[in-house]
């Protein structure tokens, strides 16, 4: 116990007025325990503070203990806990692929099971020690996010550049005994685990259903700065997985009303393939892994009634890959008396083989609409392009900036057919 309390959790902030202030919490201090339950980071004191009444206990010089009834809470923030990080050398890691100059927080390579749990984000299970273990079980962090690859351990280990990590079938296992769930992704790589190796990858991962709960297969993104010798994923390429996918699809649909697996949109947009109805979606488990989020703009482009136009003239821009299908909704709005430009932007600083809209550069975009800035009144930025719900692009071009170079106001929404009507009707 006494190694746990030491470490504890720094008290980032106390909310005036709050319980916490009037006890004498303050910045800096450390909360040790709640209700007697030692505590490490702030998933902890999120396990721990539900069950009133609440005892906290804070370290200053002395102690302080706070009791909150039900209804009370505490008013502190506190301090984020430093991120495991990936000891992977994966072939295709995308942040290896990045070039030099951008902002620091881009070159993290987390692997920390929290921010699986707290954010989704795909971990490989490969840096999990026993307590880590036992932390999940007992604390029931669940659903996890799994990024698997293959089931075959040579394979994957070879994908993950890690021949010392373990089996996933195994780490998968110990999530179904402890009655775990998790959703997982296969990010595809042509020539290493396609082909049979999907079939049996797919196989091994439903039969841990329905704790293996999804199956994204992704294809492999690639950017111009690459040193991997990974070939990029062509069309038929994508054909090819695509039928695979579709097989399963049937059958686990037929046997449980659940495709399970589903194809990442990138797939049908490479194969020229249609995509599915969104209701064999089910509930879209892995929509921010760019699983469903055609269809779903697809199908609430066409259940919104456009509003009457504003007078003003709007320049928009997506990505190469999602540019035909926005470019079906933005139609529609000019037809209803919109002045809406649409332009395509190709991603000259990852490369043009990097199409979707989320990793286009300031720079990108503002060569590509300088000329016809001059002509229009707006331009409507998806919030997709920015980072962590702010207003800054990838290489640090603000919106600011694109208003100031562009010369016109730059207004940033979310990227839906919603957020574009609801830009179109702000005054």
């Amino acid at each position: 116990m006494p190694a746990r309390e030491k470490a504890g959790i720094e008290v980032e902030a106390v909310a005036a007025g709050s319980p916490a202030q009037k006890a004498g919490v303050a910045a800096g201090d450390t909360l040790i325990s709640v209700n007697g339950n030692a505590v490490s980071d702030a998933l902890d004191y999120a396990f721990y503070k539900d069950d009133y009444p609440l005892r906290l206990v804070f370290r200053k010089a002395g102690t302080v203990a706070l009791e909150l009834e039900e209804g009370e809470t505490a008013g502190i923030g506190l301090k984020q806990f430093p991120i495991k990080k990936c000891r992977n050398r994966c072939l295709f890691c995308f942040v290896a692929q990045l070039p030099k100059g951008l902002r620091k927080t881009l070159y993290v390579k987390d692997e920390d099971y929290r921010m699986s749990f707290i954010y989704g984000n795909y971990i490989t299970m490969t840096n999990l020690t026993g307590k880590d273990r036992e932390r999940i079980a007992g604390q029931r962090l669940s659903p996890l996010y799994i990024s698997v690859h293959s089931t075959e351990t040579g394979v994957r280990n070879h994908l993950l550049g890690n021949q010392d990590a373990p089996d996933i079938m195994k780490e998968l296992r110990f999530l179904r005994e402890n009655k775990l769930r998790a959703h997982t992704q296969i990010v595809l790589c042509p020539g290493i685990n396609d082909g049979a190796h999907l079939v049996k990858t797919i196989r091994d991962l439903y039969s841990l259903y329905p704790y293996i709960m999804s199956i994204a297969v992704v294809p492999v993104g690639l950017t111009a700065h690459r040193k991997s010798k990974i070939r990029p994923f062509e069309a038929e390429d994508a054909a090819l997985a695509l039928e695979t996918i579709e097989g399963f699809q049937k059958r686990f649909k037929k046997k449980h009303g659940d495709t399970i697996v589903y194809g990442a949109d990138e797939l049908y947009i490479k194969a020229g393939a249609a995509f599915p109805p969104l209701e064999d979606y089910g509930e879209l488990p892995q929509i921010e892994n760019g699983v469903g989020l055609v269809p779903l703009f697809m199908r609430d482009s066409k259940r919104l009634k456009p509003s009457g136009p504003s007078g003003k003239r709007y320049l928009m821009f997506t990505g190469t890959s999602f540019y035909p299908y926005l470019k079906r909704f933005v139609d529609r709005m000019v037809k209803h008396g919109h002045d809406i430009t649409l332009m395509p932007v190709i991603n000259n600083f990852f490369g043009p083989s990097v199409t979707v809209t989320g990793l286009l550069t300031g720079r990108d975009v503002l060569s590509t609409l300088a000329e016809h800035a001059p002509s229009h009144d707006i331009l409507l930025v998806p919030d997709t392009v920015m980072r962590d719900g702010g207003d800054v692009f990838l290489d640090d071009v603000t919106l600011s900036d694109m208003e100031a170079v562009l010369g016109i106001k730059a207004r940033l929404i979310e990227a839906s057919p919603r957020g574009i009507i609801s830009a179109l009707e702000e005054k």
